[in-house]
């Protein structure tokens, strides 16, 4: 039997959430998250969609407005229209032209999502 494909989880635009998201695959976010994000899959903020918080995932395009950290296992895109204010760890970055980037990023090697997981919770003081 073939799995049953997951449906990627959408937060529209026009939607403000208060509080913190954490999920098993993909996400897009057209509205506004005000909270941390923890995704095993791909982030997509799109241009409508504003994040103030700390996002960790696998994968993340941005093409809208981030505030807050950012911790990736692999591939970071940074579109002509994404605003990103916070420091970034990613395995790998792209910048098109016109893109915001205002902070310090650190290149490392591509990291299981897991680990990255369990540090950013082992880092967060209470």
């Amino acid at each position: 039997p073939v799995p049953e494909a997951v449906s990627p989880n959408q937060i529209n635009a026009g939607t403000v959430i208060h509080g913190d998201i954490m999920c098993n695959g993909n996400i897009r976010i057209d509205g506004t998250l005000r909270g941390k994000i923890e995704c095993s899959g791909k982030v997509v903020i799109g241009t409508s969609g504003q994040v103030e918080g700390d996002v960790v995932c696998s994968n993340m395009d941005i093409l809208g407005q981030v505030k807050g950290n950012v911790l990736v296992a692999d591939k970071t895109a940074l579109k002509a229209s994404c605003r990103l204010t916070g420091d970034m760890q990613t395995g790998s970055l792209s910048i098109e032209p016109g893109a915001e980037f205002n902070g310090k990023c650190t290149m490392t090697a591509t990291a299981d999502i897991q680990s990255l997981l369990q540090s950013a919770k082992e880092s967060v003081t209470v």
